[in-house]
């Protein structure tokens, strides 16, 4: 009986079967077997890392489900920080007029809030609260306060300083809220190193 010329899937040339139902040269067959096993256990590692990740974004969502208003209000915070002090990374000290990294205090510089986030929290991510500040400034010199107003008012003006100073208004911060401006925060810290326009400092 003549027997319909099939295409190897192995070789890709076309052969006479010796056998019914045969679609392999006899040549491919442990070639093409090879193939499939590996084949199957590529789509078997493919299947088990898209596993894999779904778990890890449903345990992530989780996890951000349980973090508290506090927990949110830090990660927000280590994100507009870190903005900050790359925003001011080639500007003196907000209160010394001295360069950042200088002093024996570490190498690095602290994101110095104007009005402290203990005695005004609302405006713990206002970006005109929150300036570049050597850390023997914010450490150890009680913030300068006086000083400080009087960098700000070279640097942001009269206004915007009566303006922090007559804000009194409670805030309760909200999850949403806080998560928002982390994301706000890392994503303008990325467009600002990406900018090239900050010449960045060691981050404490």
């Amino acid at each position: 009986m003549n027997r319909t010329p099939a295409k190897c899937p192995q070789c890709r040339t076309r052969f006479t079967p010796e056998e019914r139902g045969l679609r392999i040269h006899p040549d491919c067959v442990d070639a093409w077997y090879t193939a499939h096993r590996e084949k199957q256990a590529r789509k078997a590692e493919a299947k088990r890392k898209k596993d894999a990740a779904a778990d890890k974004r449903v345990t992530k969502q989780k996890l951000e489900g349980m973090k508290t208003i506090p927990m949110l209000i830090k990660e927000a915070q280590v994100a507009f920080n870190a903005f900050i002090r790359t925003r001011d990374a080639a500007k003196p000290c907000i209160c010394c007029d001295r360069p950042l990294g200088e002093g024996d205090v570490g190498g690095a510089y602290d994101c110095g809030h104007y009005r402290s986030t203990g005695s005004a929290s609302h405006l713990r991510f206002d970006e005109s609260n929150a300036h570049g500040q050597r850390k023997f400034c914010n450490r150890w010199g009680a913030g300068r306060a006086v000083d400080y107003r009087l960098g700000l008012l070279r640097r942001i003006g009269v206004a915007e300083v009566d303006r922090l100073e007559a804000s009194n208004e409670a805030h309760k911060w909200q999850r949403e809220e806080l998560i928002a401006i982390k994301a706000t925060y890392v994503q303008k810290l990325k467009d600002l190193r990406k900018s090239g326009s900050c010449q960045e400092h060691p981050a404490p």
